[in-house]
């Protein structure tokens, strides 16, 4: 049987292919305040604003590729059970080839009611060739379509099945996220006592003397994993 391999991975994954998601330490997203873009607040003030800002993110994604260790992720897949956990709202690990990835934070490719965004008789996917939503567009329950992403202040879903998938690990890999992003950091807690966890992160993160840190971003630090494993 093949070991259980689960990545939970943060907006540092993603920087190597030139797509910034909006947990930096600058509170801004793409330049915008990410209480105007990403907050429940922003989005009942401005859905016009808020709108518009995710049909520019969505076209810059499409443009946008995995980088090579999106692509070492999804290989690990011929050796090992790997399950992505993502707390970035981009479709790279697809794009790259992961069959199972968990978005904790939603996804930029889908838009949803505002009135209740899980139900999914109104989640659409949205493809390059049809990727902007004109403002003032209703989803099928009469509610304004909103983008499919968790704000802040707003649950998490899919903590739950991420939890669970976190409780199987045999190996558990931390990649670009500085675990201080609640409720999503949690789930290192999850991982069963005795498995070895990785952190790969080009800055020190005071993780816990459990841990064995890479120091390096993610397509260098995912080639020095496949070394160690």
């Amino acid at each position: 049987m093949k070991k259980k391999v689960v990545f939970l991975t943060g907006a540092g994954m993603s920087v190597e292919s030139g797509f910034k998601t909006f947990r930096g330490n600058d509170g801004l997203w793409e330049n915008y305040p990410v209480e105007q873009i990403a907050s429940h607040e922003g989005w009942e003030r401005d859905p016009k604003l808020v709108t518009e800002f995710y049909n520019k993110l969505r076209r810059k994604l499409w443009d946008a590729q995995p980088c090579e260790g999106h692509k070492l992720i999804a290989e690990m897949e011929k050796d090992y059970d790997v399950t992505v956990l993502t707390q970035n709202v981009d479709n790279l690990h697809e794009k790259a080839g992961s069959s199972k990835v968990i978005h904790l934070h939603g996804e930029l490719t889908k838009v949803c009611s505002s009135n209740d965004p899980y139900d999914p008789r109104y989640i659409q996917e949205l493809t390059p060739e049809n990727s902007d939503v004109k403002p003032g567009t209703k989803a099928g329950d009469g509610s304004l379509l909103r983008p499919f992403i968790v704000f802040f202040g707003e649950s998490v879903p899919m903590l739950e099945p991420a939890a669970k998938e976190a409780s199987e690990a045999d190996i558990f890999v931390i990649i670009g996220t500085s675990l201080v992003v609640y409720p999503a950091a949690g789930l290192v807690q999850f991982v069963p006592k005795g498995a070895p966890i990785y952190l790969i992160d080009p800055n020190p993160v005071n993780a816990g003397g459990n841990v064995i840190q890479i120091q390096k971003g993610a397509s260098e630090g995912m080639k020095e994993l496949l070394k160690k494993l």
